[in-house]
């Protein structure tokens, strides 16, 4: 079996116990759904920097730099078979300093604050769903970095651990 290796990114900006989202409208992979703040493919000099491909899609998306966030942290990585594709999933999560305006604008969709105790009632792509449901209950309060494997029930996720 042949399948395509489809690399993403997303970023999840924080302020508090709230985080942006996006409701992406016109993507080809993923729209009319709430993902992360921005987020995207890999371009080909990005296949092995995947904090580059996120910080990218967020200058190009939202318009921030680097120098607008705190502690931008890789936390999770998922990997998912469908459509023919095996999708690999790299999520950042940040916060946005205080200095930095909150009302954002996107080029991809419509941008919302939502407080953590909400994000479980909003449709989302299939990971982004498990990997925000993990965040909200443990990883928000760790510094670890998670890996998660689909399974016909959702997603199994362990710590990412050096060896």
């Amino acid at each position: 079996m042949n399948r395509k290796l489809r690399n993403m990114t997303a970023i999840y900006l924080l302020k508090g116990d709230k985080v942006l989202l996006l409701y992406r409208q016109g993507g080809k992979v993923v729209n009319n759904v709430w993902t992360g703040s921005a987020g995207g493919h890999f371009e080909k000099d990005e296949l092995n920097d995947a904090k580059s491909c996120v910080i990218r899609e967020m200058r190009e998306e939202l318009g921030l730099q680097p120098e607008d966030l705190e502690e931008l942290a890789f936390r999770y990585v998922t990997l998912r078979s469908t459509q023919g594709e095996i999708r690999q999933n790299y999520y950042f999560f940040a916060e946005l300093k205080e200095s930095v305006n909150e009302n954002l604008v996107s080029n991809e969709g419509v941008c919302r604050w939502f407080s953590i105790d909400e994000i479980d009632s909003l449709e989302m792509p299939f990971t982004a769903k498990y990997v925000m449901e993990h965040f909200c209950k443990e990883g928000r309060f760790t510094d670890k970095t998670y890996v998660g494997v689909t399974t016909s029930e959702g997603v199994n996720f362990d710590v990412l651990q050096e060896t």
